[in-house]
């Protein structure tokens, strides 16, 4: 399988992979900062620097990523941020805040991506592909650099898509249930907090996840990609 690879676009995957995953996890550094709670702030966490990310998971940022984009062309892996359960539990919608950080962080990726993607057409050096798939959101035949800049372009649209979509599911221990005490009342809100935090939902949570991300992924890719070119009708 590895050599069915490219190993430069492998490269890419795993880049821009590293650094989305890093501001996601910032974000919900700064949030929770912002929201009283300093622990990812003194782990170094509030910060684009990897560094202190990977010294966290340097399984789920380094090598499990690196190790399955190479086997199969897709870099798998996980990451978090530290928080004081007991400040979660005792101001839920302060955590509810800081898990919507994550993939608000995600998004603002995929909205600068489609900027670029837009100022590209309307110079003439990007165009709208035929077909579109992960790495092929926009194209171009302008240059070889143009040409790699909207391969590069492609993967931070689709890599941020998915995680946003996947963290906004609202499945234990991923972000969206940590947002869901912003709809309950403070009393619902703290009981729910201690609910998700038993160990059991982590492993049965990502497994669920991800049966039901499989399964929404295409129709919300081609639905970001109509809203990217509403001037044409991917399906």
């Amino acid at each position: 399988m590895f050599d069915s690879v490219d190993p430069i676009e492998a490269i890419v995957f795993y880049v821009v992979f590293l650094f989305s995953t890093t501001l996601h996890e910032a974000a919900h550094a700064w949030a929770a900062k912002r929201g009283g709670d300093l622990t990812a702030y003194q782990g170094g966490q509030v910060s684009l620097d990897p560094v202190p990310h990977i010294r966290r998971e340097p399984f789920g940022m380094v090598l499990l990523p690196i190790i399955s984009v190479f086997i199969t062309g897709w870099p798998f892996g996980f990451a978090s941020a530290p928080y004081d359960p007991v400040w979660a539990r005792n101001h839920p919608r302060r955590a509810g805040w800081m898990a919507l950080a994550g993939p608000g962080a995600n998004l603002l990726l995929i909205l600068l991506a489609a900027l670029a993607i837009r100022a590209g057409i309307l110079t003439g050096t990007f165009f709208a592909p035929d077909s579109v798939s992960f790495a092929a959101v926009v194209a171009s035949e302008a240059s070889e650099l143009a040409t790699g800049s909207a391969f590069i372009l492609s993967v931070f649209f689709s890599m941020n898509l998915v995680l946003f979509t996947l963290n906004l599911l609202p499945i234990p221990p991923l972000d969206g249930s940590g947002a869901v005490p912003l709809f309950l009342s403070e009393g619902l809100a703290a009981r729910y907090q201690e609910f998700i935090q038993q160990p059991i939902f982590g492993l049965l949570g990502v497994l669920l996840a991800w049966y039901i991300f499989r399964a929404i992924y295409t129709p919300v890719f081609l639905g970001a990609v109509n809203l990217l070119y509403p001037e044409f009708d991917y399906g």
